[in-house]
């Protein structure tokens, strides 16, 4: 009887070491980050994010209190918890504006198309969203197919520097561009001058033909954007540390949950 109890207590007090060890590690996805990758990610001592407002499956600002709310705000507090270090948002109104701010160092992170040009001013993470690229047109347009936009006469109004814009720049050879200040601005003037097109992502085009009558979007797609983090050019440490951080929170189920919490539709969690 004492030999079994004897036992009894040295299996307990082996399971309560154990279990002090696990309690005192963290989980290996909270594990310190790399030092290099800290200094590269917050050199300033903070993690300075660019929050693209003119893309609205990535960020809004909450309709009661204007506070910034989206999938890439949510990330951004989610790495900075990580590294330890506070956040800060950095509002910009277009996609041109925030790439400018991660090429040009001023900011830590951006979420940003995945692109030829973008690449060459900033490392780029693997995908962690996929979004659609729509057309819009107006409801008597003869124009019924993604196809029959790139012809002679045809004017495109699109979002300056967009991911759109550098597809399109590159892709159409007939029909012509016309840029607008941003992208939530592209169909007011594609209203405004009377375009005959106006191209962006899904979403917003789809609250514009709600807002404006007589407008309807083409079926399908013309182009997939594969949305990622970029970080200033050189920050390899940092770039290796932001690939293992998208891969876990789209493994985890962070990206999906998000994107169902801010009520977005129409964009997928990237492949991993």
């Amino acid at each position: 009887m004492h030999r079994r109890r004897a036992l009894r207590n040295a299996g307990m007090a082996a399971l309560a070491g154990w279990l002090a060890a696990c309690s005192s590690q963290p989980p290996a996805s909270m594990a310190a980050p790399p030092a290099q990758a800290l200094r590269e990610l917050a050199p300033t001592g903070k993690l300075r994010a660019a929050i693209n407002f003119g893309n609205p499956i990535l960020a809004s600002r909450d309709a009661a209190t204007g506070a910034p709310r989206g999938v890439s705000v949510d990330l951004s507090r989610e790495l900075g918890r990580r590294l330890g270090v506070p956040v800060e948002l950095i509002s910009f109104d277009s996609a041109g504006k925030a790439v400018e701010a991660v090429t040009a160092g001023a900011v830590d992170v951006g979420y940003v198309a995945v692109d030829p040009v973008r690449g060459a001013g900033m490392e780029q993470t693997a995908p962690y969203v996929v979004i659609e690229g729509a057309y819009l047109v107006r409801q008597d347009s003869p124009i019924r197919a993604n196809a029959e936009v790139d012809r002679p006469g045809t004017r495109v109004a699109v979002g300056l520097g967009s991911a759109y814009d550098l597809f399109l720049t590159r892709e159409l050879k007939a029909a012509t561009l016309v840029r607008a200040p941003t992208s939530p601005a592209v169909t007011d003037l594609f209203i405004a001058q009377n375009l005959e097109v106006a191209a962006g992502v899904r979403q917003q085009l789809e609250v514009d033909a709600r807002r404006v009558p007589g407008l309807r979007l083409l079926d399908g797609r013309f182009m997939v954007i594969n949305q990622a983090m970029g970080t200033p050019k050189g920050r390899l440490a940092a770039l290796q540390y932001l690939n293992a951080f998208i891969d876990e929170m789209k493994a985890s189920g962070f990206v999906a949950q998000a994107l169902a919490r801010h009520g977005i539709e129409g964009a997928a969690v990237a492949p991993r």
